[in-house]
């Protein structure tokens, strides 16, 4: 499937030295970029579903030893 990205200049200077420090085209770039951020989401989802696990587990003990 096609797209078209519209930037601005800003953006488009940000992807052009992200490109260029990857050593890949905008593209690649581009696609890496929204990659690495879609990861780092489903990781921090992971993240807060383990400390809410941990809360509920060890909350009512943490409060016992904190008295």
């Amino acid at each position: 499937m096609a797209m078209t990205l519209r930037l601005t200049n800003a953006e488009d200077e940000a992807l052009t030295a992200l490109a260029a420090a990857e050593g890949v085209s905008k593209q690649e770039a581009a696609i890496r970029a929204i990659l690495d951020r879609s990861a780092r989401l489903a990781q921090d989802a992971e993240v807060r579903t383990a400390a809410r696990e941990a809360i509920a587990r060890y909350g009512p003990l943490l409060d016992r030893l904190a008295r």
